[in-house]
């Protein structure tokens, strides 16, 4: 099996050389020492990950010539994984590389383990992404963006829809909300033989029910108050087609039983009308709700739900899908990055971790939304914990020492506390528990402004 492939670039010929014999057991290494060599190395071998130090000649004390290394690197190959390598009093500068795209740094004196799983971490993520653009673009007609997934129970879903698709059976498709139940509805609609057809979606939890019944059914003029005219509902605009009654669980009782008869005879009245209308529309069905249980406590009619649950497709949470997670995300962050015409790039590595340790209540719908939002604030070109309003103290703090740390929630609380009581020294002194003469040195020291 072929080895990845790793690019050091570092101007020092014992470092590169004590690199590459660490990491020549698990990837395949090359080696570069200024920003030229780099670049051939990178159209040459095409490394996923990249360890930079920014110490490069013509300036090897400076970091100018690092930082002009990432973007270029990043220009010729914006996929690719550039750990940055920094002195130890250079966080400002690692902070400016991550800005400017780096995935990650790491301070010297290097430690060989832990610079270790930072690169291991890298080539996972590089590999999903590729996975993800792989996806793209050998996505079968069954598929969308929006339907990614490489889990066992979304591969089971879309073998699913696979073979449904070639039938005009009732389809109930069962999932928590966000999951992406109307994407396997219309994913079915287009891999079925009515794909030229209409295809219709009627949410009957948001529609009144003394409104459901004309607006699914249609109606005569003069049938009610209020009918100026004949309306044509949506099982006669479905002809054809396919029709999605969303939310089905909402679906008044009162009206089921004029619903399981154009199941069972494809056949139906106007509300008002004498006439009976035969229908040729396939009928998809989709619902949060326990079903069962609202068969047990007679809001749900049980020949009904037979009726509509010939096959049930069932979609896992979000949080049960694995690292389907990180490719609906990367998904996400290309079409909405292109459509703002932001140079987003990708998330932080700490961005990635709590990705996967949020239990994504909302699944894809929230995954959905963040992104989308965190795009159109960030001022990054990698998504960051707090773009994304994941983010928790601990992460916040990540990858500084303990006196970074700690000056940094330092500061943070005195502007709070001062924003709090609006200037106000003496109350914002005795909030903190501090002196008033304290207080103003702690002010000089961090540049706050009252």
């Amino acid at each position: 099996m072929t080895k990845p492939t790793l690019l050091i670039v570092d101007d020092d010929a014992e470092i590169r050389a004590q690199m590459k014999w660490a990491f020549t057991q698990e990837y395949h290494v090359c080696v570069a020492e200024d920003r030229r060599s780099a670049l051939a190395m990178l159209t040459a071998e095409h490394p996923a990950v990249i360890t930079l130090d920014l110490g490069l000649p013509p300036d090897p004390r400076g970091v100018e010539e690092g930082i002009q290394t990432l973007s270029a690197i990043l220009q010729q190959d914006a996929g690719a994984k550039v750990i940055v390598i920094t002195g130890r009093e250079e966080h400002v500068h690692a902070m400016t590389a991550i800005g400017q795209g780096a995935y990650d740094f790491l301070r010297k004196p290097i430690q060989v383990d832990e610079l270790k799983v930072i690169i291991r971490r890298a080539f996972y993520v590089y590999q999903l992404e590729y996975e993800h653009r792989a996806l793209q673009r050998h996505l079968g007609q069954v598929s969308s963006s929006d339907m990614l997934g490489t889990s066992p129970p979304m591969q089971a879903v879309f073998e699913t829809i696979r073979q449904v698709a070639a039938s005009d059976a009732p389809v109930l498709i069962v999932g928590e909300s966000g999951t992406g139940k109307e994407l396997v509805a219309r994913a079915i609609h287009h891999a079925s033989a009515r794909r030229n057809g209409p295809f219709h979606v009627i949410n009957c939890g948001a529609i009144p029910e003394a409104l459901l019944e004309s607006e699914l059914f249609g109606h005569e003029k003069g049938s009610f108050t209020g009918a100026h005219a004949q309306r044509t509902g949506r099982i006669e605009l479905a002809e054809g087609g396919t029709l999605v009654l969303d939310e089905i669980g909402d679906f008044p009782l009162a009206l089921q039983v004029k619903l399981l008869r154009f199941l069972q005879q494809h056949a139906m009245e106007r509300v008002g009308g004498r006439h009976t209308l035969k229908i040729d529309a396939r009928v998809l069905a989709a619902t949060n709700k326990d079903l069962q249980l609202a068969m047990r406590e007679g809001l749900f009619r049980e020949d009904l739900y037979f009726r509509l649950a010939v096959v049930n497709i069932t979609l896992p949470p979000l949080r049960e899908r694995g690292d389907d997670m990180l490719l609906l995300a990367n998904a996400l962050l290309q079409r909405y990055a292109a459509a703002q015409q932001k140079k987003v790039v990708g998330f932080s590595r700490q961005a990635l971790a709590v990705m996967q340790r949020y239990p994504w209540p909302g699944n894809i719908r929230e995954l959905e939304n963040r992104i989308q939002r965190a795009i159109i604030m960030t001022q990054g070109t990698r998504l960051t914990p707090e773009d994304l309003e994941l983010a928790s103290p601990a992460l916040r703090y990540e990858g500084h020492t303990l006196k970074e740390a700690r000056e940094a929630l330092e500061k943070d609380l005195i502007q709070k506390t001062l924003a709090k009581n609006k200037g106000n020294i003496t109350r914002t002194a005795l909030e903190l528990g501090v002196s008033r003469p304290t207080l103003h040195e702690l002010l000089t020291r961090y540049s706050i402004e009252r």
